[in-house]
């Protein structure tokens, strides 16, 4: 097993973009003293729903602020980067942190992204494989080149090249099947969101499994992670209430900044009826409850690795309060139940 926090440094009612950073950092640092064993670091760009722009930026102050605890992108947002200018950094990022360093990439949405970086709607509707691709080649070899669609260069050395072999570990976002069918072809393992529950994704590990074998690769070989609300309290209606009073005031202004690059209006969750299904589906109640919880959803789906959400109560204090008592009381037990 192993165990991670997931950071999207909220900007919560009655923050402001220094408190939301501040606690994200925070958080970090208080996870390698809890005993988890990395932290991962979302994307946004121009909405408070997360107010962190460079995924990588803040993996690269992590490692910097820590001595053992592995970092991530969770993800970093592919269609509006160069590829190369990305692969660049991780390969730099896994050098300087020793092998601590990991990439999580994903198509992110349709979103105004797009424009303000210059990338444009087909970056994300078409040219995800190609820079996959790229970042791919950029990790493993020497010296590469380029004569895809989006991306052509004359071959250029690789500076610096990474440690890790054959490359530092690459996950992908999956939301959709299309996604991970992408994904099994490379052998690469999927970040599974915590917007799904159980039996979704458990179907989406053996739609992986399926494609994987088809393409060569060992299913049983590739450790999947999934993200996941926790939040421990002494009972289970403390931990919902606590988050309740949270979390809906938050989504609302924060999903709310969402604006298509195409101009299309954006279907919005309803806040409260969100809380209410992340905390009906993930490990959210006393430290037995979290545990239980955590066990029932590695029984189901095999995955072995979990990302926690940790800032849901949109407090500082009882974010590190939240995260020490995870890694006192929850993933033990959880341990023990697993083996």
């Amino acid at each position: 097993m192993r165990f991670g926090i997931f950071l999207l440094a909220g900007q919560f009612p009655g923050q402001d973009h220094t408190d939301a950073l501040e606690t994200a950092v925070a958080a970090a640092v208080a996870a390698e003293d809890a005993g988890f064993d990395d932290v991962w670091m979302a994307e946004h760009h121009f909405i408070p729903y997360g107010v962190c722009p460079s995924a990588v930026a803040f993996a690269s102050y992590v490692l910097g602020r820590t001595r053992r605890i592995h970092a991530g992108t969770a993800i970093s947002i592919l269609p509006t980067r160069h590829p190369v200018a990305l692969a660049e950094e991780a390969a730099l990022l896994d050098q300087l942190s020793g092998g601590r360093f990991w990439l999580g990439v994903g198509r992110g949405g349709p979103w105004v992204d797009l424009e303000v970086f210059g990338t444009g709607l087909a970056a994300y509707e078409e040219g995800f494989p190609e820079s996959l691709d790229l970042v791919l080649r950029w990790l493993t070899s020497p010296r590469v080149e380029a004569s895809g669609t989006r991306y052509r260069f004359r071959e250029v050395p690789v500076v610096p090249r990474p440690r890790t072999r054959p490359h530092p570990p690459v996950v992908v976002a999956c939301t959709s099947p299309g996604t991970v069918e992408l994904a099994a072809r490379r052998g690469l393992p999927m970040l599974l969101g915590m917007h799904i529950g159980d039996a979704e994704k458990a179907e989406l590990v053996n739609r992986y499994a399926a494609v994987a074998r088809a393409a060569g690769h060992d299913p049983g070989a590739v450790r999947h992670l999934a993200a996941a609300v926790a939040y421990v309290a002494d009972h289970r209606e403390d931990a919902v209430k606590a988050l309740r009073a949270a979390m809906p005031g938050w989504l609302e202004r924060g999903l709310a900044g969402y604006q298509r690059v195409d101009g299309r209006p954006t279907e919005r969750r309803d806040p409260v009826a969100y809380t209410d299904l992340l905390c009906s589906i993930h490990p959210v109640g006393s430290p037995d409850d979290c545990a239980a919880r955590l066990a029932e959803t590695a029984a189901r789906t095999g995955i072995r690795h979990f990302i926690l959400f940790v800032e849901g109560a949109g407090d500082r204090d009882r974010t590190l309060e939240n995260i020490a008592r995870l890694g006192r009381e929850v993933l033990p037990r959880v341990r023990e139940r697993i083996g």
